[in-house]
């Protein structure tokens, strides 16, 4: 964190109160800090019901991200947590209900390696957010749930089952130390250190919830401490409106044959050597290519290799505003399409070319 002197007292109070079993610590990144963070957090220490380790660190410019100072703090957290412990981590300016840890580490004991929580913006700030902006997020929101609908009918997913949600944001994270190291933890990334871990966590078939019933009320400041993060993407949409949907929100059909792709190099890859030629020429590959690439032992870092060199699933367009009437229409009929066929993708396909 950077520069949280108003904030980081609240969060942790928030934690403090947890109905939820002890608190082994609490860690605490301060990076590159300014403005008496530390000193908040040395007022409060003392009044607290779990140890606080603070790490203040004054990293070069290039490496001042919210990747690398959520790295640091997880890293030695995971060698407090011992060898079966679990991993949380949220911001600063996060407001935690009293059962967040306590909801994660039972989406964790049904199952899950990894929690994904939501990031609510809270009600007053939300109100200096122009109205057609929150209009424009809720049609966009709308469409993303569809997107995910369509692949969890193609693909259910036993530890993530329907209704869920697909955001996955360092608000609210939740994750077993095994995973955690499986996956080689958080990426030291600029930006998307979030969303870099959850597809580390698929690389390595990690059992993942998005739990819908998981979420933190974040502030709705528009200087952020992160760049490129949540506050700066809000003040560049009221400043400047842009005319596309998140990039990973891809045409509906496009977004269909996809998961229609990964269904089937599942039951390609769960069996070596049958249908390698006809899924090779679906994706535009060689026999031997994609033979090479579904050796991997885990399905998800074949999906992401196949991904990464397949000519046929490289994104080919982004949703524009203008668009997305036309595209929500799309993808509720192929919805509904799949929900009377139970996700057969014969008639998947076909209510997609329509």
């Amino acid at each position: 964190m950077r520069d949280e002197a108003e904030e980081i007292g609240p969060c942790l109070l928030a934690l403090a109160a947890q109905r939820a079993p002890h608190i082994d610590a609490v860690v605490l990144c301060l990076n590159n800090c300014r403005d008496g963070t530390a000193d908040v957090v040395r007022a409060i220490d003392g009044h607290l019901p779990f140890p606080v380790h603070s790490i203040e660190v004054a990293l070069p410019n290039a490496s001042a991200c919210a990747g690398r100072a959520r790295r640091i703090a997880m890293e030695h957290a995971a060698v407090l947590a011992g060898r079966d412990g679990v991993l949380l981590t949220t911001d600063a300016d996060a407001r935690l209900a009293p059962d967040w840890i306590a909801t994660n580490l039972a989406a964790l004991a049904a199952g899950a390696d990894a929690v994904a929580g939501r990031a609510v913006i809270e009600p007053e700030g939300a109100k200096r957010i122009p109205a057609h902006l929150h209009a424009i997020d809720a049609r966009e929101c709308a469409y993303a749930a569809l997107l995910d609908e369509m692949r969890a009918l193609l693909e259910p997913d036993p530890a993530d089952p329907w209704p869920r949600h697909d955001e996955e944001s360092g608000a609210s994270i939740a994750v077993t130390l095994a995973a955690y190291r499986r996956a080689g933890g958080i990426p030291a990334v600029p930006l998307g250190e979030d969303r870099a871990f959850f597809n580390a966590l698929r690389r390595i078939d990690a059992r993942i919830r998005h739990a819908p019933d998981i979420a933190v009320i974040v502030s709705a400041r528009l200087e952020g401490r992160a760049q490129g993060g949540m506050a700066d993407t809000m003040r560049r949409r009221i400043e400047r409106p842009d005319p596309f949907l998140d990039a990973r929100l891809e045409p509906a059909a496009d977004a269909l044959r996809r998961a229609c792709r990964r269904r089937r190099l599942r039951e390609t890859w769960s069996m070596p050597g049958r249908g390698v030629v006809r899924e090779a020429a679906r994706l535009g590959l060689a026999p031997a290519r994609l033979a090479e690439l579904v050796t991997s032992e885990h399905f998800g870092s074949a999906w992401a290799a196949v991904e990464a060199a397949s000519p046929v699933l490289r994104h080919r367009a982004r949703v524009t505003l203008a668009a997305l009437p036309a595209q929500t229409a799309r993808a509720l009929r192929i919805r509904d399409g799949l929900r009377r066929e139970a996700g057969r993708v014969d008639t998947a396909l076909r209510v997609a070319a329509e």
